[in-house]
């Protein structure tokens, strides 16, 4: 979605001063599955399927949003913000509530926004749509807000006005990208360190399982709910074991006759990927790709069968890449249920591995294979606009979104 093209619809839509233009980008997850909530570590990357948005104030009470791609629109009065039954105006309308509850003073505002981010894909077009409004407000506003607490606006947007129970890791990375680098995130401490991928050197490569997974819809919640109950049995004998961060897997194994079966292979689960994200950083350190790919097959398995959050089509995936010439590694990615895998590969292979891959997609599932190549770029910033032309409109009704 070209900057211009929503800046121009703004134009069209409310007719006034250009307005302040933001970009958000998805991300994608190297490795750290469901860790996050778990407060363990994660080592995501902002990447080039970006969100754009044209936010101005409207000097009147009323928030107006449109969504270009899907040519709707929402308005809500400043001084009575709720959920509504419009569910992508609620990603927006959380943000906004949450700032309300810090203290800001809203001013009416206008927004038009659209992108490239596949909703459904596990690259997290929900933060972008959250972290692109909070940015943007931030600005217009002049709050002076730092980034970790806007992250964390957009975390308990999702929170309250989606609700997802999601971590901090998708805001964060949406925030805190920076580009040709994945960052690990310790989401107990929030302390952070950049790692380099160079993505010239080796492909990211994304097939979509055509899944499509709503995490509000799913069993993410409950995936969060049995980890909590794995912390309680837990503190029975370890009290300083807040979170499954600060488990041992000896510590699992020593009461594992407490715990039922599947709480234990979820909590089983989320200490060895802590490990393994800790692990991939020194081999990245080290440039050891092969080694990071071991790893995502590692993480994938556990997905598949401890976690139990994958699916048929994304194991067909995994699967077919193992193995083929200038793979590195492949995984799911996301919170599961759906959506796409991950995959390291060598440049040179790139256009074999699609091919071979694809095939084996459409022999098995019958459809073809969406697949998306992908660069690591840096966070939420302001874009640039050319010169707009001057627009006399009115602002449309919540229903005219031609």
């Amino acid at each position: 979605m070209p900057a211009q093209t929503v800046a121009t619809a703004f134009q069209r839509h409310f007719g006034y001063a250009a307005p302040l233009l933001v970009r958000a980008p998805g991300r994608i997850n190297l490795i750290g599955e469901h860790t996050d909530y778990n407060l363990g570590y994660v080592l995501p990357a902002a990447i080039d399927k970006e969100i754009y948005f044209a936010v101005g104030l409207n000097s009147g009470s009323e928030i107006r949003l449109v969504s270009h791609d899907l040519n709707d629109c929402c308005t809500v009065a400043v001084d009575q913000l709720h959920r509504t039954d419009t569910q992508w105006a609620n990603y927006l309308l959380g943000v906004a509530a949450q700032l309300q509850k810090r203290g800001v003073v809203l001013a009416g505002f206008d927004c038009v926004f659209g992108g490239n981010v596949p909703v459904g894909a596990g690259m997290s077009s929900s933060a972008a749509v959250e972290c692109g409004l909070a940015f943007a407000l931030d600005q217009l506003l002049g709050t002076h807000i730092d980034k970790m607490t806007l992250a964390h606006v957009a975390q308990k947007a999702e929170h309250e006005y989606a609700g997802v129970m999601c971590g901090l890791m998708d805001q964060f990375a949406s925030l805190f990208g920076r580009d040709g680098q994945v960052v690990r995130l310790d989401c107990r401490s929030l302390a952070y360190a950049y790692f380099p991928f160079d993505t010239d050197a080796c492909r990211l490569v994304l097939c979509n399982s055509g899944v499509k997974h709503s995490l509000a819809d799913s069993e993410y919640n409950k995936r969060r709910q049995e980890c909590e109950r794995g912390v309680q049995l837990l503190q029975q004998h370890y009290p300083d074991v807040k979170s499954l961060r600060d488990a041992t897997l000896q510590q699992l194994e020593q009461h594992q006759a407490e715990f039922d079966e599947v709480t234990y292979r979820r909590c089983r689960y989320v200490v060895q990927e802590n490990q393994r994200v800790l692990d991939a950083c020194e081999a990245l350190q080290r440039r050891d790709l092969a080694a990071v790919g071991r790893l995502m097959h590692a993480s994938h398995a556990g997905l598949r069968d401890e976690y139990e959050v994958s699916c048929p089509e994304l194991d067909a995936l995994e699967e077919a890449a193992r193995g083929l010439p200038g793979v590195y590694g492949a995984r799911m990615m996301g919170g599961g249920f759906g959506g796409c895998t991950l995959n390291l590969v060598a440049p040179a292979h790139v256009e074999a591995f699609i091919q071979t891959v694809g095939q084996a997609y459409q022999r098995r599932f019958g459809r073809p294979l969406e697949t998306y190549q992908t660069s690591i770029v840096a966070g939420v910033s302001e874009a640039e606009i050319g010169e707009l032309p001057v627009v006399n409109k009115t602002a449309p009704a919540p229903e005219d979104c031609a």
